[in-house]
């Protein structure tokens, strides 16, 4: 069984202290210990130097890196294990910047190594959710009231979105999970079909009173009622999502200087990545997400998102 017990950057690298190590990881997680062939399901491998195997059906050779985000890559196992360690276990994330410090490469190389990472974490995110659960949405592109006279953006008040990107959360109670997606606007156009994709029917649905949210028979709607009406039921609120919003701003507003629509969802991926598996142990949430770094991200798909 591949290891897990490692609660630290240092038991890390005690644990992966060679190229060599990370690689008989690597193979003990994806292949169990024997090679198979990304090319041709149930191809007979052979063994050759350096690390490499062939196909005997498609000719092809490969190493344990092809089909993953480690495809391809000149930086060490070693430090794509640090960096993956970095991102999924500081709260509020890493910048580029300070990621090429920490593994002395370039910022462009850690750049393209964290959105590598991210294109893997939206195995916690989009699930379906059942029970009750809790809606809101949540805009990020800065507040108009900050910027100067001259660029100030007239009616981008309130869920406006001429200057914000809406972001819709959708969390289970039950099991504290979140979905959360980058929508066009907050209108019920937009935010219904989400529900409808991510949100089992006859679920106790809570959210406040706007109206994208309005004409849903399908779940048991309830609104949060304002606070200064005399009876209302305390289980009816959205505090839960309104707390994990809170987390998720502070992470982008602390770490990033910027986070442009291009990406947003990307980074609302590693949040939700985050939060989702916040209780899971550091080395099994690790392993986790090597079990499911089977995706290969080349430069101009980062590029072009």
């Amino acid at each position: 069984m591949f290891n897990s017990d490692f609660n630290s950057l240092v038991e890390l690298l005690q644990v992966f202290s060679s190229e060599e190590k990370c690689i008989e990881h690597l193979e003990e997680l994806y292949w169990n210990g024997t090679p198979v062939s990304p090319f041709v399901e149930g191809s007979k491998v052979y063994k050759c130097a350096g690390g490499k195997y062939k196909c005997k059906d498609s000719g092809k050779y490969f190493d344990v890196k092809t089909g993953t985000m480690f495809a391809g890559t000149k930086v060490s196992l070693q430090q794509w294990f640090c960096a993956i360690y970095l991102v999924i276990n500081h709260k509020k994330g890493v910048s580029s910047a300070q990621l090429g410090r920490d593994l002395n490469i370039s910022q462009k190389t850690a750049w393209y190594m964290l959105n590598r990472i991210r294109m893997c974490f939206g195995i916690e995110n989009y699930n379906e959710l059942e029970g009750v659960v809790e809606a809101d949405e949540s805009f990020y592109g800065g507040l108009n009231k900050n910027r100067h006279k001259k660029n100030k953006i007239p009616h981008s008040q309130g869920r406006a979105c001429v200057d914000k990107t809406p972001v819709l959360g959708l969390l289970e109670r039950s099991s504290g999970r979140i979905t959360a997606v980058v929508t066009k606007d907050t209108s019920k156009e937009s935010l219904q079909p989400v529900i409808r994709k991510y949100v089992k029917p006859q679920t106790l649905f809570i959210t406040d009173d706007w109206k994208g949210y309005r004409n849903m028979p399908e779940y048991n709607h309830h609104v949060v009622k304002n606070y200064k009406e005399k009876v209302y039921d305390h289980t009816i609120h959205t505090n839960n999502i309104e707390g994990a919003w809170k987390i998720m701003k502070n992470s982008l507003r602390d770490m990033y200087n910027s986070v442009s629509k291009k990406y947003l969802q990307m980074y609302v991926d590693e949040f939700v990545f985050r939060f989702n598996t916040r209780e899971m142990k550091s080395g099994i949430r690790f392993n986790y997400l090597l079990l499911n770094s089977n995706i290969r991200t080349k430069y101009k798909d980062l590029i072009h998102v």
